[in-house]
């Protein structure tokens, strides 16, 4: 699924040069589901940006589903963004003028889909997320876990190769934070690669595998023995 080798990525600050990743080496087989961790400054989010396409490396080689990701234009970027990469990010990113099912059919809307269509599939994808009733309401008239939700479903609504979280449960509380998890967890089950940068050891238990970054290298990589979020729901 995807395959990255010898990573580097530095930052310029002034005269001088912030070298953030140091020759990562990381593989993620279809299913799996990541978590990765690390203090800030760690490189953790510089990697997760890279892989979602939103920054470049400056060296090494990156492989989404057997695809090279290299010398992209925004627009080439943008195009492989919405074919293989589904994000959920903290702050949740909705558009506060438009409703819940609209901000969820906005990714099928970039992929050219008719709008009848779109819309029967981002009620479809609601729906799995629990929150059919929901889908004429703006954000301001959802709950932190109801925004989560509606994102999770934008992620979903283009079908995915791989979902890229960035600290999903960072902005809820604990229980909702479980209620997430669980359903994060279910779509797991059911085959989705997921990858999650978080800083919680709980949530990170509950995935299947724990990367470790200090100072831009992988410190630790193990599999581990998943926490069920459904024990704490």
């Amino acid at each position: 699924m995807l395959q990255i080798k010898d990573l580097h990525k530095s930052y310029a600050i002034g005269d001088s040069s912030l070298h953030v990743l140091k020759g990562v080496n990381l593989a993620v087989n279809t299913g799996e589901m990541v978590a990765i961790m690390g203090s800030s400054g760690s490189g953790k989010s510089t990697l997760l940006n890279i892989i979602g396409m939103l920054d470049e490396a400056d060296s090494g080689s990156y492989v989404l589903d057997g695809l090279a990701i290299e010398n992209l234009t925004e627009k080439k970027a943008a195009v492989y963004r919405n074919k293989f990469l589904g994000f959920i990010f903290q702050s949740f990113n909705l558009i506060n003028y438009k409703n819940a099912i609209e901000n969820v059919a906005l990714p099928l809307y970039y992929q050219g889909v008719k709008r009848k269509e779109r819309l029967e599939l981002a009620k479809f994808h609601l729906k799995k997320v629990g929150l059919e009733k929901w889908s004429e309401h703006l954000p301001k008239e959802l709950s932190g876990g109801q925004k989560q939700r509606v994102a999770i479903a934008r992620a979903l609504a283009a079908n995915p190769k791989l979902l890229l979280a960035d600290e999903p449960t960072g902005a809820l509380d604990t229980k909702t934070s479980h209620e997430i998890m669980d359903f994060i967890q279910h779509l797991n089950d059911e085959g989705k690669t997921i990858l999650m940068v978080t800083h919680e050891e709980d949530i990170a238990s509950m995935c299947k595998r724990i990367i470790r970054l200090r100072d831009g290298v992988i410190i630790e990589d193990k599999e581990v023995k998943q926490v069920r979020a459904s024990q704490y729901v």
